[in-house]
């Protein structure tokens, strides 16, 4: 079925297995993800454990200094081969002892000889690995094209908003999951339609109107920019030196908001776990010298947004679970990055 239109994806496609499975495998599996900061890897020999999708990944700074991904699984039986974070000359399984140096080389195996030697080439599997400024991003094919062809002008426009990413300080991440389809969650980051209804403090704050609200899309990104309202009121003070929010999507489940106020910016991924179960988290930046005040002010207002936005998307889950109706409808203009982002996941399945 065709997502262009008025028409949404069929709704089975939020609770079947199987197109979930599909969705792993040609879209999270061939596309750049944001997995994390360079700050959480910064000393020589350091690991730090994320996921692109279901793809478990093990970000490694070598002895030299050199940022690397691999594939975090062991090439003998599968298992895990590191859990979290630290310090490590060697990356040693936890199963059998098979042995990487953080190079990803294959450098011990116990009983090797005795078994008659291990095959050549059983290294653990490089990733494709890029950065921008502070953040991370992975891709698991190495084939991918760079990551600067998914980005485009969002570097550009984070920069003419007055934000260098480069001078941010990390403050915090935070954790949640939903009850709801991965692309139910993207869905609903992707419109303000439902904004003036369901989001009574940030309509207060920031100008939703469809004249002021504006949308944008590109290739693999689509992008929301907003003015705060002439006379703002509620509990976020948004005057400082970024004057418009910015809310940008990289495809298939990177996010990435700016909010008018002080220099900051979050970012985070939206990552399936199951059908009907999503992870996300954003990491926090802000400038240096932003005061606690405004800081816990910014943190309120988000957290507040993203408390309404879980009833949303898990009623929304809870609505198209019923089985009943095969479809919905969708706004041509003021859903329309929807719409955009629906016919990137049809093209990409096909």
């Amino acid at each position: 079925m065709s997502a262009t239109g008025t028409r949404t994806l069929p709704w089975s496609w939020y609770v079947d297995p199987t197109v979930l499975q599909l969705e792993q495998e040609r879209i999270f599996r061939r596309f750049w993800q944001y997995v994390g900061r360079t700050d959480e890897i910064t000393e020589p020999s350091s690991f730090h454990t994320t996921r692109a999708g279901h793809v478990p990944v093990l970000l490694v700074r070598d002895g030299e200094g050199t940022l690397r991904a691999f594939l975090n699984v062991c090439r003998h039986r599968g298992s895990i081969v590191c859990m979290g974070s630290g310090k490590r000359e060697t990356l040693q399984c936890p199963y059998h002892a098979w042995t990487y140096a953080l190079d990803g080389r294959l450098i011990a195996a116990p009983r090797a000889d005795r078994e008659g030697g291990i095959e050549e080439g059983l290294g653990l599997v490089q990733l494709g690995l890029e950065t921008w400024g502070p953040f991370v991003f992975v891709n698991p094919d190495p084939d991918a094209p760079p990551l600067s062809d998914f980005l485009e002008s969002i570097p550009e426009q984070i920069v003419e908003a007055g934000v260098d990413v480069d001078a941010l300080h990390f403050h915090s991440r935070a954790e949640s999951e939903y009850e709801a389809n991965w692309k139910i969650c993207t869905e609903n980051f992707l419109e303000c339609y439902h904004c003036p209804v369901a989001h009574p403090g940030f309509s207060a704050v920031m100008d939703v109107s469809p004249d002021s609200y504006l949308l944008e899309t590109s290739r693999w990104r689509a992008a929301q920019h907003s003015p705060p309202r002439p006379e703002p009121r509620g509990t976020y003070d948004p005057t400082g030196e970024v004057e418009r929010g910015q809310f940008h999507f990289l495809f298939p489940n990177t996010v990435l908001n700016v909010m008018p106020g002080r220099p900051n910016l979050s970012i985070g991924p939206i990552v399936p776990l199951a059908p009907e179960r999503t992870y996300r988290f954003l990491d926090y930046l802000v400038a240096p010298d932003a005061s606690e005040a405004w800081l816990e002010e910014m943190l309120a207002f988000d957290a507040q947004v993203g408390a309404e936005d879980r009833q949303l998307v898990e009623r929304v889950q809870a609505g198209v679970r019923s089985g009943v109706l095969d479809e919905g409808r969708l706004m041509p203009e003021s859903e329309r990055l929807v719409e955009h982002f629906q016919s990137l996941v049809v093209e990409v399945l096909a």
